[in-house]
This record gives structure tokens, C-alpha cells and sequence, in this order.
């Protein structure tokens, strides 16, 4: 197993407000998470790093997060507390109103993988060598899009595509979609929009696919990312499983 993961302001925007770690606690379970922030006078940056460090350190506190059932269970409740963190910290600082952030965690164990979304940003499987988004957007658009009143490739470029449906420290109350996903695979991709945004599925397959470090190939997807404009920040979360059978 290996794992890296990385943050980049990007061409554009004047500072970061993603957050993005891969911590281990003691019973040798993974816990990759990428936040991206929104919000003004570095809200989004404050609102990011609450969700990232508050859910990582009580992660490895555990010594074991138990059985699929309890892991489901602390995934939904440490999102809710990170959830009210956040929302106590705009309470009491008003110049950081209308901060929030996305959120997408992934939980692998030698049974089990979970991976959970808030927003935008993505969760992804490689599997036979191909990336499969496991994760839905909580976007205006993508509620359209399943309504019918707008095509895929058209939601892609509309000017509403960033609208969050969801996100953490907007409301006292957050609610976050878990999937249980099969454990034969070869990897996990996380990342907020600052990657998608910029480079499509196939194109991210195939810097994966690379004979590159792990380091290296997130460094490469960060580095195509920015060479195309580098719109927005752009985080990345990978581990691979070098041996599928050895989690």
C-alpha cells in the first residue's frame, strides 16, 4: 500500500482554501480526505482545514474504527460535529459569514471500503485500470441534469456548475452520502474540482496508468492541471494498492 497526496493554489485564485490528508490509524485503516473551502477573508481556507484536521485526528485516535455498521455511524457523526465546528466558528467570528466547505472522505479497511461526499468534490475507484467516479455532486446542475432539463455536456460549461446544494457549516444540520464500495480494486482518487475541472476522466487515467511514482504521478495531474489554465485549487488524494490483497 502507498499513498500520496497534495494541495496547489493553482494559476488564478490569490490563496488556497483546499485541505487534504491521508492518516493511518493503529489497526493499520486508511482515511483519505479532501475539503474545498468557500467563503470570504480566507473563510474558505478556515472552514477546509476545520473539517480536515478535526476528522484526521480523531481518526487516529482510534485504535480501530470497528465493523462496517460502527465506521458508516462515525463517518455521518464526525462529519456532523466537524459540521457544527465550523458553524460555531462563523458564529462567533462575523467576518467569516458564508464560509463553508465540500468534503469527500474515503475509510479502507481489510473488509471494507466506504467513501462519503458533501459538494463537489470527487471520489473515484481504479479498477481494471480504469477511473470510476463513485461519488455524486450535490450541485444545481447535477440536479437538473437528473431532472432531465439539462444533457451532461451541457452541465459541464454552464454558468451555475459551481451552486453547492450541500456543504458543511452552512446549516447546523449536514448530510452526508456514504457508499459501500467492493475492495477489489487497484486504488483511490480523491479530489476537489480544481482537477476535474481541468482534465477529464480519461486524461487523469492516463497519468495514473504511468510508470511514475505515486508521488510523482500527483505532482504530473497537478502540474497538466495548472498548464491548462488553473482555474481554481486543485487537490489530490491517491493511494494505491500495489497488492490488492495486502490492505
Amino acid at each position: 500500500m502507498e499513498y500520496a497526496y497534495l494541495t496547489d493554489q493553482g494559476k488564478v485564485r490569490s490563496h488556497n482554501e483546499d485541505s487534504v490528508t491521508v492518516v493511518i490509524n493503529k489497526n493499520n485503516e486508511y482515511l483519505l480526505a479532501v475539503a474545498d473551502g468557500m467563503g470570504g477573508h480566507r473563510g474558505g481556507e478556515i472552514a477546509s482545514s476545520i473539517a480536515i484536521s478535526y476528522i484526521g485526528h480523531r481518526f487516529v485516535e482510534m485504535g480501530s474504527i470497528g465493523n462496517k455498521e460502527d465506521a458508516i455511524n462515525w463517518m455521518k457523526d464526525i462529519v456532523s460535529e466537524a459540521n457544527l465546528q465550523i458553524y460555531k466558528y462563523t458564529n462567533e467570528n462575523i467576518e467569516s459569514a458564508g464560509m463553508g466547505t465540500t468534503l469527500v472522505m474515503a475509510l479502507l479497511t481489510k473488509e471494507f471500503l466506504l467513501i462519503g461526499n458533501i459538494g463537489d468534490s470527487s471520489g473515484y475507484v481504479i479498477k481494471d485500470n480504469k477511473l470510476h467516479k463513485i461519488t455524486t455532486d450535490h450541485t444545481l446542475v447535477e440536479l437538473l441534469v437528473k431532472s432531465g432539463k439539462l444533457t451532461a455536456e451541457e452541465a459541464k460549461n454552464h454558468p451555475r456548475k459551481n451552486v453547492l446544494m450541500r456543504a458543511l457549516g452552512a446549516n447546523t444540520k449536514v448530510e452526508m452520502d456514504v457508499f459501500d464500495v467492493e475492495t477489489d480494486i487497484e486504488g483511490i482518487l480523491l479530489c476537489s474540482d480544481g482537477l476535474t475541472n481541468m482534465l477529464s476522466d480519461e486524461q487523469i487515467t492516463k497519468v495514473l496508468n504511468e510508470g511514475l511514482k505515486i508521488d510523482e504521478k500527483v505532482q504530473k495531474l497537478i502540474y497538466k492541471s495548472n498548464n491548462r489554465g488553473g482555474t481554481d485549487n486543485i487537490s489530490i488524494a491517491y493511494l494505491n494498492r500495489s497488492d490488492k490483497n495486502d490492505n
